[in-house]
This record gives structure tokens, C-alpha cells and sequence, in this order.
């Protein structure tokens, strides 16, 4: 590649990262900006026909309309929620298993998260997990900066072991089912030393920058809690990716930790004796939850906890149930397609199931619940309204961001006969980083999620890359494939995707770039982590 030629490869990447982070524009102007010096560049530059451009153009507003629709249905439940007076019984619930905000995130954004990513991925953890730690009171820009450090290492597993099972199994090809379990067991293996830390990070996190007094100092006293969190969940999950295969790891692994890790802070055990809290007034608030929830179980007249909470276990339940392949409920949602193959006359193709999407999921459970909490159908219109109004900053960005992606992946349609941008910059770094591959392989993973926004897509895309790679170095390949693996999830934390969605749901829309500069030391640390314990694993023939 010449120099312009390597610019426009990477300016998806370095336009995401000046414009957001460096210069802090707020993605409604970032990403339209974005999208067209990178069409212009891969028209001018890469040689791309306008008609291979547009039509990726095309297929990104289609998936961008996918995402939409999960925020909104994301934001259309939390609403609901919210009219009918249950966030404010969740709220005062949580005090009674602990009114410890370091207890409250591992609960909520790590284990709650990593089953609602196990059952069904898409960004649903971020999507249903911040707005929730909002509503318990946490700031927004903690509730969305936690939410995506939390969702990452149940990736690997999540949407029922898609991004294993699809990702790794048509990345690679040929590939026997041995080969992706051994793949999967080496990534989850390499986990457990790497991921079972992230809650301590996150607490680190939560204390030093959003605490009244910014400290690290009360997330040491949650080590023990925290490390414990961090293994009730990528242990079982071990377990279960050996007995069971790829499909159940993060569902039950989270249960598992749920209930384990609940269980211990209603207790008291491994927990700091001092509750901590982000300022006075937030525990003033907390404190007066608390003896409201003791004077009265049920907490509002009618809305008992269980009731309060029975949309969330309802939208879990259908997750589960409509992505488990014993049951026809999968194949029935997935009956109803809307696809347009070939667009323009090209090879890309785009289609979605509209029943099978989560937002859909999110939004009859927002019907449901108004019911079961004895709402108004007036409650469940405000709700709408006051949904769709938040949505426009979301839908522009979106409508942007994703179909620049999308230009990015199909650039291997070009007059100068060049790869797909992403597997030219990946051909690049293995071109000189050879050496060092055990920590390239995880940030190779990590860059194809922070573009495509998916796992699932970046083991598609540099599982056969990574490889060659293994093969040319003589690395062993289920160990460089599962860097790969944990490198995809590592990038779900910065993924704009993600970050925007997720932003859009707490109505912090514009801050998107302070939301990645949070998440980019977590993602770094896992990403350079798995490659130090690659790296020692080799070197004691561990692996």
C-alpha cells in the first residue's frame, strides 16, 4: 500500500478517534463528517465504484435500522418502567441486597449484563443495563462507561455462542467442531487469569472518577468482592464451555455468579463493613430507600418487588427462549425476513428479522408490563412519545456511522485489486510485527469489533488471517484464535456502535468520545493482558 493508500484504510479508524475523541465533536457531527472523507477517500483513493460504495452505503442504513430499533425498544421499556413507578421499587429493592454502589454495579452491569449478553447479545447489556444503574441513581456517564467494560468478556459466548459457533466456524473454513471448541476453551482458558479482574477494574473506575473524593482507595476494599464477582462468573463458564459446548457458557455462568455473588452481599460477607456511595446526598437518598423498603415489603400500594422486576425476568425469558434451537419460537421469528440481495446489482446483500430482533422483544414486554404492574394504556403512549423524541440524536448518528463501516468491509471491490481495507491493515501489522504477534493478534480482534460493531463479524473476518499468521510464525493456532476471540470482545468496549446506542439509551448523547477514553484503558489492559498470559502459557507449554 502507499501512504494514501494506508490513510484511507485507516480512516475510518483515525476519523472515529480525532474527531470523537481528540476533538470531542459529539457524534451527530462526527460521524456524518466521517463518512464523507472516508466514501470520498474510497472512491478517490481505493479505487471503489460509486455503485460498490453506495451500495454498502445501503447495507449500513439497513443494520443501522436494526439498531434503532433495539435502542428504542430498550429506551420504550425503561420508560414504561418508570410511569408505572416500578424503577423507583427496583431502586429501593436493590438498597435491601446492598446500597453499596460497588456492589450494586457488579450485580447490575457485570453479571445481570453478561446474562442478558449470553441470551442475546446485540447490545442488549449496555442497552438495558445502563439505563437501570441510571434509575438506581448512578450518573450517566458511569452507568454507560461500566456498562461496556462489563460487556466483553461474556461476548465470546453471547447470542448463544454465536460469535464462537458462526464467527470462528465461517471464518475459518473447513473447520471441524473440535477445532472451534478447542479454540473456544483456550480463549476462556487464557479468560479466567484476564476477565476475572474486569470488576475490580470497573469499581477502580467507579470510585477514582466519578466518587465524591475520586479514589482509589474504597475499590481496594472491594478486592475481595470484586475478584470473587469476577470468578463466580468466568469459572462456571469454563465449566460449562467444557461439559456443554459454546452455547450456555455466559447464560448460566452468569446465573450462577448472580446468584452466588447476590447471596453474599445480602450477607455481608466479602463486602466492606462502610457502604459506599458518590456523595453525601447520593447516600442520604439511598439511606431513606432503605427504611422505606424496611417499613414496607411491598413498597408502593399494589407493586410488590417481584412485580416491579417481572418485566426484566420476562424480557430475559423471551431472549432465552427465542434463541435456544430446541425450541420453534427461533424459527418462527426468524420466518418474517425483510432482505434486498444484490443491491445495485453488486454482491451485497442486507437482511433482518424484524420479530427476532431484542427490540421487538423490549417492546411487547413494555406492553406486558404496564399490564402486570396495573398501569394505563395512557402510561405505555407517554412512554412512546417521550421515547421516540430521544431517539433523533441516535437515529443520525447511527444512519452515519454504520453504513461508513459498512464502506470499509466491502472495499474489496476496487480497481487496484486490493483486500478489504481491514485485512490490508491486518497484513501490514504482520508484515512487521511478526515478533510480537501474541499481543498483535488480541488488538487485531479488537479492531475489527470497534469497526463492525461486532464480534461475530470480526472472527468472520480475521479468523483465516490470524491463521495464516500462526501457520507463517509458527505460533500455535488455537492460541493465536483465541486471542483472536478475546480480542473481538476487548473491542466491544469501544465499539461506536456500541458507545452511541448505549449513549442514546441515558440520553448522554454528544459525549460519546468521553465514553470511549474511559473505555480505551479497560480494552487495552484486556487486550495486552491475554497477550502476556499467550505469551507465558507458551512459555510453560500451558496452552
Amino acid at each position: 500500500m502507499t501512504l494514501l493508500q494506508f490513510m484511507t484504510a485507516a480512516m475510518p479508524v483515525l476519523s472515529v478517534f480525532i474527531l470523537l475523541v481528540i476533538l470531542r465533536m459529539p457524534a451527530t457531527r462526527a460521524m456524518p463528517l466521517s463518512l464523507l472523507v472516508s466514501a470520498l477517500m474510497a472512491w478517490g483513493i481505493w479505487q471503489m465504484p460509486a455503485i460498490q460504495i453506495s451500495a454498502a452505503m445501503v447495507e449500513g442504513l439497513m443494520i443501522a435500522t436494526t439498531i434503532v430499533w433495539i435502542v428504542f425498544g430498550a429506551i420504550l421499556l425503561l420508560n414504561v418502567l418508570r410511569e408505572t413507578g416500578a424503577i423507583d421499587v427496583i431502586r429501593a429493592g436493590f438498597s435491601g441486597v446492598s446500597p453499596d454502589r460497588r456492589v450494586q454495579v457488579i450485580i447490575i452491569a457485570w453479571l445481570f449484563g453478561s446474562f442478558l449478553e449470553g441470551a442475546s447479545g446485540f447490545g442488549t447489556p449496555a442497552a438495558i443495563g445502563a439505563p437501570l444503574l441510571v434509575a438506581l441513581g448512578f450518573p450517566p456517564l458511569a452507568a454507560v462507561v461500566l456498562a461496556l467494560v462489563a460487556d466483553s468478556s461474556s461476548v465470546s459466548f453471547g447470542a448463544v455462542g454465536t460469535p464462537v459457533i458462526v464467527g470462528m466456524g465461517q471464518g475459518l473454513s473447513g473447520a471441524s467442531e473440535e477445532m472451534v471448541q478447542s479454540i473456544a476453551m483456550t480463549g476462556i482458558g487464557i479468560d479466567i487469569f484476564v476477565a476475572s479482574f474486569l470488576p475490580l477494574i470497573m469499581v477502580m473506575i467507579l470510585t477514582r472518577f466519578f466518587g465524591s473524593e475520586k479514589s482509589f482507595k474504597p475499590a481496594i476494599a472491594m478486592i475481595p468482592f470484586a475478584v470473587a464477582a469476577g470468578l463466580s462468573f468466568t469459572l462456571p463458564a469454563y465449566l460449562v464451555a467444557w461439559l456443554l459446548g459454546p452455547e450456555f457458557p455466559s447464560i448460566l455462568g452468569a446465573l450462577f455468579g448472580l446468584a452466588l455473588m447476590s447471596t453474599l452481599a445480602r450477607n455481608n460477607i466479602l463486602v466492606p463493613k462502610t457502604a459506599w456511595y458518590f456523595s453525601a446526598e447520593d447516600k442520604a437518598t439511598a439511606e431513606a430507600a432503605l427504611e422505606k423498603l424496611a417499613q414496607d415489603t411491598d413498597k408502593a400500594p399494589g407493586l410488590s418487588l417481584l412485580r416491579a422486576w417481572s418485566p426484566y425476568l420476562l424480557v430475559a425469558t423471551l431472549l432465552v427462549a427465542t434463541r435456544v434451537e430446541f425450541l420453534p419460537l427461533k424459527a418462527w421469528m426468524n420466518s418474517v425476513v425483510v432482505a434486498w440481495s444484490n443491491i445495485f446489482a453488486t454482491e451485497v446483500s442486507a437482511s433482518f428479522a424484524p420479530l427476532y430482533l431484542p427490540g421487538t422483544l423490549f417492546a411487547i414486554t413494555a406492553v406486558a408490563a404496564a399490564y402486570i404492574q396495573r398501569g394505563h394504556w395512557s402510561q405505555v403512549t407517554t412512554a412512546f412519545s417521550r421515547s421516540a423524541r430521544t431517539l433523533v440524536p441516535t437515529v443520525i448518528a447511527l444512519a452515519t456511522a454504520v453504513p461508513m463501516v459498512r464502506i470499509f468491509l466491502q472495499s474489496d471491490v476496487n480497481a487496484l485489486g486490493l483486500q478489504a481495507m481491514p485485512l490490508e491493515l491486518a497484513s501490514l501489522a504482520a508484515e512487521h510485527l511478526a515478533g510480537q504477534w501474541l499481543f498483535v493478534a488480541p488488538l487485531i480482534g479488537a479492531l475489527g469489533s470497534f469497526i463492525a460493531g461486532s464480534a461475530t463479524f470480526s472472527n468472520m473476518m480475521f479468523a483465516s488471517f490470524q491463521q495464516a499468521v500462526a501457520v507463517q510464525t509458527g505460533l500455535p493456532e488455537t492460541l493465536v484464535l483465541g486471542l483472536q476471540l478475546l480480542g473481538a470482545n476487548a473491542g466491544n468496549m469501544i465499539c461506536v456502535v456500541n458507545v452511541v446506542a448505549a449513549c442514546s439509551v441515558v440520553n448522554l448523547t454528544g459525549r460519546e468520545g468521553e465514553v470511549i477514553r474511559f473505555t480505551l484503558v479497560p480494552m487495552l489492559y484486556y487486550s495486552l493482558m491475554a497477550g502476556l498470559v499467550a505469551t507465558l502459557s507458551l512459555a510453560f507449554a500451558l496452552y
